[in-house]
């Protein structure tokens, strides 16, 4: 007689299926009929859909520059690569869109964590980087929420999420500013390690200490979003949705809104709904909006799939693997793998 799965396992296999559950409940709730959603893809312009993807390209570029300024800030020599940060960002791309909660943002600390000689305080100094570049993502979104309220038709109910969003980026912003205040601290100071790991926590956020580094990370940011903006402009135009670009900056606020927390892989449902609603405002129906919001994530998730696939072959990591760095707190692999030197790596290749 076979054995059945323990009632632990099937706890956890019930608590990951729910999520893809509620999932799939929203699309039947909120989600228009197929033959509609049909009728708005045969008409996409795939050029538009070419111009969008080159466009959030670009986007992950400029942002992945930003991080590498915010690292270069925090940290001493040695620093990894722009290549290897770009891998790392890469990777975290792939893991918040195929995994549920913000895997990615540790994800992309792991990988870089491989790549360095061990030093103390290296994971939460990283750690702390990762925090500044998301901060530097609400000073953008501080600039785009002014435009989109003094331009956009603004459905009432959208205006206290986008209230709440403004609100948010505040409080962080001074948050991070406050905890950026205090100098590095020497991590070989005989401290608790706790009191440590949230120094260098904060040695993380030495970019906001360093205004010409911050201007530099802001801008490089700014443009990512800015750059984005247009993505989601060409992908409404993909879609035959002939709306200022103001629509776009109202659709770009809300999916951020909607993915703040991450309830499923990519909110799906979720977020096609939060585009759909307010484009009712501009005339376009609920079923051309839904299907507008399907094909504007799939072009945002696959330029972070295919980097985030092509840089974990390059890291030689497995998607198990993946999953299982957030969870262990601590890089994947042999401990603090050194990142080789070119040289290193010919005579490597060569023997």
């Amino acid at each position: 007689m076979t054995r059945g799965l323990p009632r632990g396992r099937w706890t956890r296999i019930a608590l990951a299926l729910a999520p893809l559950g509620a999932a799939a409940a929203l699309l039947v709730w909120r989600g228009p009929s197929y033959d509609a959603l049909a009728a708005v893809f045969s008409a996409v312009s795939w050029t538009w859909i070419g111009a969008a993807l080159a466009l959030n390209l670009a986007s992950v570029l400029a942002r992945s520059l930003a991080w590498r300024t915010v690292i270069e800030q925090a940290m001493p020599p040695p620093r990894p690569r722009y290549t290897t940060v770009f891998s790392a960002f890469s990777v975290g791309l792939l893991a918040n869109a195929i995994l549920p909660g913000r895997i990615g943002e540790l994800a992309r600390v792991a990988v870089l964590t491989r790549r360095l000689p061990r030093r103390p305080g290296l994971w939460p100094t990283l750690a702390g980087t990762v925090f500044a570049h998301r901060i530097f993502d609400l000073v953008a979104v501080m600039v785009l929420v002014p435009y989109v309220l003094l331009e956009a038709r603004i459905p009432g109910w959208a205006l206290t999420s986008i209230a709440a969003l403004a609100a948010l980026a505040v409080v962080l912003l001074v948050f991070a500013i406050a905890g950026a205040r205090s100098e590095q601290l020497d991590v070989q100071e005989g401290i608790g390690v706790v009191r440590r790991s949230v120094e260098m926590l904060r040695n993380g956020l030495a970019v906001m200490r360093a205004p010409a580094q911050a201007a530099v990370a802001i801008v490089f940011q700014c443009v990512g979003w800015g750059l984005q903006l247009v993505a989601v402009y060409a992908a409404m135009r993909a879609f035959r949705i002939e709306e200022p670009l103001a629509a776009a900056g109202l659709v770009l606020v809300l999916m951020n809104v909607a993915t703040i927390f991450p309830l499923w892989p990519g909110n799906v449902g979720l977020v096609q709904a939060a585009v759909a609603l307010p484009l009712l405002s501009y005339g376009i129906d609920y079923a051309h909006g839904f299907a507008f919001g399907l094909g504007l994530q799939a072009i945002e998730a696959s330029v972070g799939l295919g980097l985030g696939l092509l840089s974990l072959a390059h890291e030689g990591l497995s998607f198990a693997t993946l999953r299982r760095m957030p969870a262990a707190g601590t890089p994947p692999g042999p401990e603090a793998e050194p990142e080789p030197s070119r040289g290193a790596s010919r005579a490597r290749v060569a023997g």
